[in-house]
């Protein structure tokens, strides 16, 4: 049981289980904080800017909790590539990312708002796409629900048959750097069981 309780303050499924890895113990409360969309800020301040906005109405209504944001985009040529509005957009980012090599980044807030405590960090994957067919890209749209994942691809979902190489955290692609996210949590006197 961990001394101080924790919040997850993310709807993602993925994100619950990659937790889960870390520690059995924590709530989940979604937020409902709008994400900032400026490219120019940069891809590792952006994320870790919208881990903040997303952690900070959780701990606000919770101050006696630890809440975790989190947000994951992918990053090809200088542009953010976010979760796809409808099937034409996630197809056109899988040609983009086609024989490209992008990255992966997910910012992560940590949050008390009763203590004023707050860290911030990212992670950064390199990902390298194999060279997509248009046959392999509609295989993949119609096996792999794809408009509630930045840049319209999930790792764990058939990733093999898009993906040649990861450089860094596999967790991290899939939503949540969990080493980085284990070390920060034990940083601040949270029991964590893995990974």
């Amino acid at each position: 049981m961990n001394p101080i309780p924790l919040i997850l303050a993310s709807a993602s499924p993925r994100r619950v289980e990659l937790l889960r890895r870390l520690t059995p113990d924590f709530q989940v409360i979604p937020s409902d904080a709008a994400e900032v969309h400026d490219a120019a800020l940069g891809v590792r301040p952006l994320c870790e800017l919208n881990a903040r906005l997303k952690a900070t109405p959780v701990a606000q209504q919770h101050p006696g909790h630890v809440v975790l944001g989190a947000d994951t985009l992918v990053w090809l040529d200088g542009r953010p590539l976010g979760k796809p509005a409808h099937p034409v957009e996630a197809r056109t980012m899988l040609r983009d990312l086609s024989g490209n090599a992008h990255e992966v980044v997910t910012g992560v807030c940590l949050m008390q708002a009763g203590s004023g405590r707050m860290e911030v960090f990212s992670e950064v994957t390199r990902v390298v796409f194999r060279t997509l067919d248009e046959e392999l890209i509609e295989r993949y749209l119609a096996a792999v629900h794809t408009l509630d994942k930045a840049g319209g691809y999930a790792l764990q979902e058939h990733g093999d048959w898009l993906v040649e190489s990861v450089a860094g955290s596999h967790s991290n692609v899939v939503g949540l750097p969990v080493e980085a996210v284990g070390r920060a949590l034990a940083r601040w006197g949270l029991a964590v069981t893995g990974p």
